[in-house]
C-alpha cells in the first residue's frame, strides 16, 4: 500500500495539476477535469472532509452537475466548506466561485459560521483569494445579477428551505442568477415513497418526486437523476429524524455503533437545467 502524500506535497500536486489544467484548451474536457479534482482530493484537506468523501462521492457528484475549471458556480449555503475546499481551486484560474451565505443578521450562531467560513478562505489564499462571498436572501431578492453563473449547487439545503417555508423564493432566487441552459444540481436527504411529504420536512427527508415537482414548478427541468449518493441501509426512521445519523449524531452515545453502521443518509442527487 502507498504511503500517505505529505500535506506540502499533497498540496504541491494540487497546484501542479491545476496549473497544468489552466493552460489546457478552452474547454477542458470530462477526463482532464476528473484528473484535477483527483489532484485536490488528494492535497491537504482536513481528515473530516476525508472522512466523508465515501457518503459524498465529490467526483462523481460535481462531474455528474457537469462542472468544469470555466464554470461559474454558486454555491448555496457552504457551511463548513467541504465542498468550497474542492471547487475553489478547480475554477480558481478560469472560473468563478460565488458562495452564497444567510445575512447573520442577529443571530450569533450564524454570525460564528460565517466568521469561519471567512478564516477558512483567509487560511490558503492561493486556493481561495477568488471566492466571492455574497449574501443568499430568503425573501425571493437576488443573490446575484440574472445571468451571472451557469451552475447552481445546493447540498442538502432543499429540507432547510422547506422548514422555513422559504423554499419557492430560495428556488427563484436561483433561476433568477442562472444563466439560460445553466444547471441546478440538488442533493438532499430522500425520504420514504410511502409516507405523505411533511411540507415542513421536519424530519430532514424529502420525497424525490416531491422535490423534482417543486423545483419544476419553479420553472427548472429535470434532465438527469443519478443513484452516486444513495445509501440503501438508510431507514429514514429515526427518533430525532436524519440527524441521528452521522455526522451530526444528535442522540449523543445512544446506539452511535449502529447509526455509524448506517452511515450519512440515502440521497437524491437531481440535475435541473434553466430552459
Amino acid at each position: 500500500m502507498r504511503a500517505p502524500l505529505t500535506a506540502a506535497r499533497s498540496a504541491a500536486a494540487a497546484l501542479l495539476a491545476l496549473a497544468l489544467l489552466s493552460g489546457c484548451a478552452t474547454t477542458a474536457d470530462r477526463q482532464a477535469t476528473t484528473h484535477a479534482l483527483d489532484a485536490i482530493l488528494a492535497g491537504a484537506r482536513p481528515q473530516a472532509d476525508r472522512n466523508q468523501d465515501r457518503y459524498r462521492h465529490p467526483v462523481r457528484t460535481l462531474l455528474f452537475f457537469g462542472i468544469r475549471p470555466q464554470s461559474r458556480v454558486l454555491l448555496v449555503w457552504p457551511a463548513s466548506g467541504y465542498f468550497t475546499r474542492i471547487i475553489a481551486p478547480l475554477v480558481r484560474h478560469r472560473g468563478r466561485l460565488y458562495a452564497a451565505v444567510i445575512a447573520p443578521g442577529h443571530s450569533a450562531f450564524l454570525a460564528a459560521r460565517l466568521a469561519r467560513y471567512r478564516r477558512l478562505l483567509a487560511s490558503r489564499p492561493q486556493l481561495y483569494n477568488r471566492v466571492r462571498i455574497v449574501t443568499f436572501p430568503l425573501d425571493g431578492g437576488e443573490v446575484l445579477p440574472p445571468d451571472s453563473v451557469n451552475l447552481a449547487l445546493t447540498f442538502q439545503d432543499l429540507h432547510r428551505w422547506m422548514a422555513l417555508g422559504a423554499a419557492r423564493k430560495a428556488l427563484a432566487t436561483i433561476y433568477r442568477a442562472l444563466a439560460p441552459g445553466g444547471v441546478l444540481g440538488v442533493v438532499d436527504n430522500r425520504g420514504d415513497p410511502s409516507v405523505p411529504q411533511d411540507p415542513r420536512a421536519r424530519n430532514g427527508y424529502v420525497r424525490q418526486d416531491y422535490a423534482i415537482r417543486l423545483i419544476e414548478s419553479a420553472g427548472f427541468r429535470l434532465v438527469a437523476t443519478s443513484e452516486v449518493n444513495a445509501n440503501p441501509r438508510d431507514s429514514r426512521n429515526y427518533p430525532a429524524g436524519v440527524w441521528t445519523l452521522p455526522p451530526t449524531y444528535r442522540l449523543g452515545r445512544i446506539d452511535r455503533a449502529r447509526y455509524a453502521a448506517i452511515g450519512e443518509s440515502d440521497r437524491f442527487t437531481l440535475k435541473f437545467i434553466k430552459p
